[in-house]
């Protein structure tokens, strides 16, 4: 027979046999994809303020905290060690490093024993995504056909991205961002020596390296590290011989600012790894200090909680839910509970009875005493005016113009008013009919959130907005007109009024309004000075302080 005749058959069954398993690679391929998550892992939240500082992180449903890591926020010097340490040839190799292997499998047989590993940083990745308790032939096999089937998926950058997510940094910690604010206070993106060195080190043996835990294996395997850098070029002795000086850390509280306000941005967010809030975490500082310290004066017990709304978008561009969390009801938001507001909603009474047309700022009002259906209302002081103006009258907070006007305007309408602009109320069981006349003086409950809405309808021709806690709220509402409280002019003469008062006696409730320039305030505090408001509009933002007990002692 020919031999030639023969050779082409077999030749047929080779390709045949090749194609055959290359179907078979891929069919397994499709048929066990890795466990990469449809919308990708599950990560904990972070509120930044507008300029993209942290504000505060949330750990998982479970406890962990698994932050997001984008490798070109990370210092390239941590990048370039971790290269030397866990996979020079990554951006080269196939998912798995041959030469590694055959590297390892030479110094095992060597030693009797495993000496060195040849884990790339995809099949480690690999592991992260599929763990498993045992460290069995079958289980690295099955590591190192994940690792390829992930680099047909990913790129390296998506290899590396996830891999710096999902390493272990001890305990609850998961990732480089939650490594180096745990253990550093830092994000990674700039990080000295023996922080690069002691991050290198962690996921190697996440437990028995913990610093907090055993601090003298952390330093030794933080020195074996630094070691290897120095002898790859990547560090100078003198800097390596610094860092292994330094102490090991303990472990670091993560961002926690804005603890209410974070809640209120991620809530308004829902599902997202990053929360753009509309807070400024320097603003917001000083409101939490001036808050606190508010508190403090007023003495134990005591809370506050104060509001900056931006007229603009209402983004809420600083929020103190309490004077503090180690104060009691301080894990309360209390910008959120319906208090009595006392006189501080007066000023939209007198816009209603002036969109009506009722009155003028001019227009002359009796003070004296007056029953309405067997309802005599005083005034704060017991005191009588007589005959004033419309505008002294809110200056002052006298109680019975105000009353005049809400029956003039109906506190049906008042209630409706409200609810109308998106402002919910708590009204007495029998609604605005049974509460009356005393709707004028704090006869209903609402919140520090909604007068800072209300106030902000006053600067902003008189349209109610939702307050909002995300840039995207904030430019939602950019793009909308908000829904009418009163008119423009109404709401113009309103502040115009409130500017022009002479600054109550004493101290304001708060700092924060003392330096302001030309401000339309009003105070307010209701029955047994259970309450204290003082709210107001000033340079394109409305403010809201608060001042009372969280139980609502007097």
């Amino acid at each position: 027979m020919n031999p030639r005749r023969r050779t082409v058959p077999r030749g047929l069954a080779t390709t045949a046999i090749a194609l055959a398993l290359a179907g078979l690679v891929v069919a397994l391929d499709v048929l066990f994809p890795p466990p990469l998550p449809a919308a990708g892992v599950a990560l904990s939240p972070v509120v930044i303020d507008t300029s993209g500082r942290p504000l505060r992180a949330f750990p998982l449903a479970d406890g962990r905290w698994r932050l997001p890591v984008d490798p070109n926020e990370v210092d390239p010097a941590f990048l370039r060690a971790l290269l030397e340490i866990e996979d020079r040839r990554f951006f080269s190799h196939p998912g798995v490093d041959a030469w590694a292997m055959l590297r390892a499998l030479r110094d095992a047989l060597a030693a009797g024993r495993v000496r060195s590993g040849a884990s790339t940083l995809t099949m480690q990745t690999a592991r992260l995504l599929e763990p498993r308790p045992r460290r069995t032939p079958g289980a690295k096999l099955l590591e190192i056909l994940r690792a390829l089937q992930l680099e047909r998926r990913l790129s390296k950058q998506e290899i590396l991205a996830l891999y710096l997510t999902l390493a272990p940094y001890g305990g609850n910690l998961e990732g480089l961002r939650a490594g180096s604010w745990a253990w550093f206070g830092r994000e990674p993106e700039a990080l000295a020596p023996e922080a690069i060195a002691l991050l290198l080190a962690l996921p190697q043996a996440p437990e028995a390296r913990r610093p907090d835990r055993h601090p003298d294996a952390a330093a030794q395997a933080r020195a074996r590290i630094l070691r290897r850098l120095v002898a790859a070029g990547l560090m100078d002795h003198e800097r390596a011989a610094e860092a292994s000086a330094e102490a090991v850390p303990t472990r670091q509280a993560f961002p926690a600012h804005a603890w209410h306000a974070s809640a209120r941005a991620l809530a308004e967010a829902g599902e997202a790894a990053t929360v753009r809030s509309t807070l400024d975490l320097r603003l917001q500082a000083a409101i939490e200090s001036q808050v606190r310290a508010l508190a403090q004066a007023e003495g134990p017990g005591v809370q506050a909680a104060a509001l900056v709304v931006a007229l603009d978008g209402r983004a809420v561009v600083a929020a103190a839910g309490s004077a503090g969390r180690d104060r009691s009801g301080g894990w309360l938001d209390l910008t959120a509970r319906h208090r009595s507001p006392g006189s501080v909603l007066k000023p939209l009474i007198y816009a209603l009875a002036m969109e009506d047309g009722r009155v003028t700022a001019g227009t002359r009002i009796d003070d004296l005493p007056r029953q309405f259906a067997g309802y005599a209302p005083g005034n704060f002081d017991r005191r009588f005016r007589g005959e004033i103006t419309v505008a002294t009258a809110l200056q002052q907070s006298l109680n019975l113009p105000a009353v005049q006007l809400l029956a003039a305007v109906g506190p049906a309408r008042y209630a409706a008013a409200l609810a109308v602009a998106g402002t919910p109320v708590e009204l007495p069981s029998g609604g605005a009919d049974e509460a009356g006349l005393a709707l004028a003086l704090g006869g209903l409950g609402i919140t520090v959130a909604d007068v800072a809405a209300l106030y902000a309808g006053l600067g902003a021709d008189g349209r109610i907005q939702p307050l909002a806690w995300t840039e995207t709220a904030a430019a939602q509402n950019r793009r909308r007109l908000g829904a009418p409280l009163v008119s423009a002019a109404a709401a113009g003469q309103v502040l115009d009024i409130l500017r022009d008062a002479p600054p109550p006696p004493g101290r304001l409730p708060g700092s924060l309004l003392s330096q302001a320039p030309a401000i339309a305030a009003k105070t307010g505090t209701s029955w047994g000075f259970r309450d204290a408001w003082a709210a107001g509009v000033v340079d394109g933002h409305a403010i809201v302080v608060w001042v009372g007990r969280p139980d609502g002692a007097p």
